[in-house]
């Protein structure tokens, strides 16, 4: 195989093991065909089911830094979604000092595990859809892909809703008169003239970034991780001086709630707080695959804490101020720069707006769009690449999902970040527990391509996966229900939700190495990892010859 720039893993014989190829029958002439070809990718394989964007990152693809991961994250947390996660904790009964543990603690857990999971993004350049094969088969992993891929469209629904609030505060700061914009809709709507009128302006805006691709919008985060810091701190300022710290100021507030409730509204807190990141913990190698090293990944760990600390801080400041200030609790910082009406109020509430309008717009392309591109990518290689799979999410998050109907209080907001991670936690347990203690961090790029090869299992399941999965979700599903429902509750069932990804992780971690150390799939092991890079100038006969061992013999020498 000759050197390139892009790999061209087409030349490989579908099946490395066994020799043998696969053949696919060619669609019949027609109106179809017609439609097929104008649609379909230039760069699909259909012997694969891949194309470019599927195919692991070559050396050309791996630009990101250290510093550029820690720009992502800087720009991530700092945000108005930092500034609601700490505020809605108080909201629900926590002083701003155990507010700030809360979320302090699930950050440094959100970016251990974040960084643990994508060190099989930077050691074999590919996405999640395609790790997730090597530990639930090429078909199962499929299930796991499609629930991933439609929480991330739903986030994507959500930080629309945030970056239509960004654009209706700039129009406040420009046009007062926008106030007064007359409501068409009616009430059951949940939606007013004035606010569709900003989500519109809103999602056009988005649209011309999901065609020029993450990767060459590097100066999008260096522009946030300067003007949304300086808009956080200026707000934080602006508070402090208004309010002060005297007696009955912002931080003469308590826990409302005391005993048991309080340790319980902890934990449901704590949880969900971790479970608005299990997507980014599962996705992880969606980003880590651009990594110049697995090394420059590792400022994710440092990054998403201190970042979201910071912004954590800032958050239950301004919201404790509002407190005082407005008599209310305001989680949306927004809502009180809508607030400064005189002439400098307008110009200094129109930058901060503008600020945090630039962090939404790079975080919901960057953390939602990308990822549910990146399954979409892997579902329907032949057709869907990224950015094609950018602008199907930006359609079905933003319309279909109808954000407006779902944030509508602290509580709700709460209830939906926890929801979804009953399933996502036992996903990432099962993909962590493969990695470094069944395959010991040996995988063989090709066959993850290949589907007739190593991983397909029992027909493309893996039955130890699906056990551990079923393992790690069903015990929290009597307590998910009454969050979501009518269903009367049972406190024990509650308290083990509250405890959902300690317990969904855990479980499915431990029970899917139990599961496979009884009934090992052997043709699975290798006694060393095969990576792309190795073979880059070598023929597919040469591969085929050179790939190590398997089964019994790997499992045996793979210690040493």
């Amino acid at each position: 195989m000759e050197s390139k720039d892009k790999y061209d893993i087409s030349a490989l014989p579908v099946d490395i093991a066994a020799g043998t190829t696969t053949e696919f029958s060619a669609p019949k002439p027609g109106f179809l065909h017609a439609v097929d070809r104008f649609l379909k990718l230039d760069t699909a394989s259909d012997e694969r089911r891949s194309n470019e964007d599927l195919d692991p990152v070559p050396p050309s693809g791996r630009t990101w830094r250290m510093r550029h991961y820690a720009l992502f994250w800087i720009s991530d947390h700092l945000s108005v979604s930092g500034f609601r996660g700490a505020a809605s904790v108080m909201k629900v009964g926590l002083s701003w000092k155990l507010a700030l543990v809360c979320i302090a603690l699930a950050n440094v857990i959100q970016g251990v595990f974040i960084t643990i999971n994508g060190i099989v993004g930077a050691q074999y350049h590919i996405p999640f859809s395609i790790q997730a094969r090597a530990s639930f088969g090429y078909y199962l992993s499929y299930v796991m892909i499609l629930m991933r891929m439609i929480v991330a469209i739903f986030w994507y629904g959500i930080q629309a809703y945030t970056g239509a609030e960004c654009v209706q505060s700039i129009l406040y700061a420009l046009w007062p008169s926008f106030h007064n914009v007359k409501n068409t809709l009616p009430e059951s709507a949940n939606i007013t003239t004035q606010f569709m009128t900003a989500y519109v302006i809103y999602f056009l805006m988005c649209l011309p970034l999901h065609y020029v691709g993450v990767q060459r919008l590097k100066w999008l985060f260096l522009v946030k991780a300067i003007t949304t810091p300086i808009a956080c701190f200026a707000l934080l300022g602006w508070m402090v001086a208004k309010v002060g710290v005297g007696e009955n100021s912002l931080f003469d507030q308590g826990n409302t709630i005391h005993g048991s409730e309080l340790g319980w509204t902890f934990m449901n807190s704590l949880y969900s707080n971790i479970g608005s990141g299990v997507t980014l913990m599962v996705n992880a190698p969606d980003y880590s695959r651009y990594a110049t090293s697995q090394a420059a990944t590792y400022a994710t760990a440092i990054a998403v804490p201190f970042t979201a600390t910071v912004m954590a801080l800032i958050g239950v400041i301004v919201a404790s101020g509002s407190n005082v200030l407005y008599g209310q609790i305001l989680w949306d910082p927004l809502l009180i720069v809508n607030n400064w009406t005189s002439s400098g109020g307008r110009a200094a509430a129109f930058f901060i707006s503008f600020s945090f309008l630039l962090s939404q717009l790079g975080l919901n392309i960057a953390a939602n769009s990308l990822a549910a591109a990146n399954d979409m990518n892997c579902l329907l290689p032949r057709y869907i690449n990224i950015r094609r799979g950018q602008f199907i999410a930006a359609l079905l998050g933003s319309w279909a999902l109808t954000p407006w109907n779902i944030l509508t209080s602290a509580p709700a907001f709460l209830n939906f970040m926890s929801g979804y991670s009953v399933w996502l936690g036992p996903i990432c347990g099962i993909l962590v527990s493969d990695y470094f203690f069944v395959h010991m961090k040996k995988y063989n790029i090709f066959e993850l391509y290949n589907f007739n090869g190593m991983y397909k299992y029992y027909r493309g399941v893996n039955w130890r996966a699906l056990l551990a999965f079923t393992i790690g979700w069903v015990p929290l599903l009597p307590g998910f229900l009454p969050t979501v429902s009518n269903i009367p509750a049972v406190a024990g069932m509650i308290h083990l939700y509250d405890l959902g990804f300690f317990y969904g992780f855990g479980a499915a971690c431990f029970s899917y190495w139990a599961l496979c150390y009884i009934k090992p799939a052997k043709e699975t092991y290798l006694e060393r990892g095969v990576f792309v890079d190795e073979y880059m100038n070598s023929s597919a006969e040469d591969i085929g010859a050179e790939l190590g061992l398997f089964g019994d013999e790997a499992i045996e020498k793979r210690s040493t």
